[in-house]
């Protein structure tokens, strides 16, 4: 599979499918996962590899990095892993499923934004562009919608359905998933970071029992 990535001067994406054998429903996810929900150390149980977390110079240059399209990272349209870390910090990050709980923890850890999609509910092409300035879409179960204009999303063919703020309604993981496509929002002021991000992103998905394959 590839992702078609439109020319971005500040963009370094890291993708990766994840596939399980079985369900995401019938997979809980293990303890020491759990665990990562709870901790902001940066420290993850693989190589020994630090993340480093967050600190200003990657909120700053994440933010920097959804600005340049037009969009306004502030308040509830903050990127996701700002999110991540708060809620982390007031003990309310929890289990959601064994895919969202493994890009939570590294989006924390790493303090990137990441996001997780269904490949059974989107449809190929796939494609990462700035949203048009009447783009839209439901971000959760109760219908509440995101505007998207100026911000750099993933699209299919029934248009954008990720980004690094809010992930869509429509193809996010459910209890039968069994393949994601993950997209770390990385930049280029950060290349290193978003590397080993998605090497250690891949070795945790392994860990859990997916196979992974790096998506062009």
């Amino acid at each position: 599979m590839r992702v078609i990535v439109e020319p971005h001067p500040l963009l370094r994406l890291g993708a990766f499918i994840a596939r399980w054998p079985t369900p995401l429903g019938a997979n809980a996810s293990p303890p020491w996962l759990v665990e990562l929900l709870t901790s902001t150390s940066g420290q993850l149980p693989t190589t020994e590899a630090a993340l480093g977390g967050s600190d200003e110079t990657v909120r700053t240059a994440v933010r920097k990095l959804l600005r340049h399209g037009g969009y306004k990272p502030s308040g509830r349209g903050k990127p996701a892993s700002e999110y991540l870390l708060a809620a982390a910090q007031e003990h309310t990050l929890g289990s959601i499923n064994l895919a969202v709980d493994l890009c939570n923890a590294v989006s924390l850890h790493a303090g990137l934004p990441i996001s997780v999609v269904d490949l059974d509910r989107a449809t190929e092409p796939l494609r990462v562009a700035v949203a048009a300035d009447d783009a839209s879409y439901v971000f959760n179960p109760t219908g509440q919608e995101i505007r998207l204009a100026g911000l750099l999303c993933l699209h299919d063919a029934d248009g954008p359905c990720a980004n690094a703020v809010k992930d869509a309604q429509r193809t996010k993981t459910q209890s039968d998933t069994t393949r994601v496509v993950c997209i770390v929002w990385g930049t280029q002021e950060l290349a290193e970071r978003t590397a080993t991000t998605i090497r250690v992103y891949r070795e945790l998905s392994e860990r859990t029992g997916a196979t992974t394959e790096l998506v062009d």
